[in-house]
């Protein structure tokens, strides 16, 4: 599967933005889905990740913010980010897992998209 990760741009603190990651190229429902996201100089940490079936889950410090969903007949996952904060800024990628149940591993992880990068300003 080809994954390609889209919407990100710059914003004020405490705005809205939507992320969406396309996929192509393989049966996109039946893959479990995650978002991670790398800012300047730091790892990349996980955000959230949806399963096959919806399950969903979320990293402590974008819980109550962020959610993600996804749309199968889309082919499509997707980040509604509010209440955006300054230490939200970083690329955000997409990726996609073979197994079952949720999962916050990278190394879980079998495809990963190219990021799009979200700057908040304060």
């Amino acid at each position: 599967v080809q994954l390609q990760a889209s919407g990100g741009g710059l914003v004020q603190a405490g705005a809205s933005l939507s992320l969406s990651c396309a996929a192509s190229g393989d049966t996109f429902a039946t893959y479990g889905l995650g978002w991670f996201r790398q800012a300047p100089g730091k790892e990349r940490e996980f955000v959230g990740a949806i399963t096959r079936a919806g399950g969903i889950l979320y990293a402590d410090v974008v819980k109550a913010r962020f959610t993600i969903s996804r749309d199968n007949a889309k082919n499509t996952m997707y980040l509604l980010m509010n209440t955006l904060k300054p230490e939200d800024t970083a690329a955000y990628y997409c990726a996609a897992r073979r197994g079952i149940g949720v999962s916050g591993l990278q190394s879980s992880y079998n495809y990963w998209g190219q990021g799009t990068l979200v700057t908040v300003s304060s």
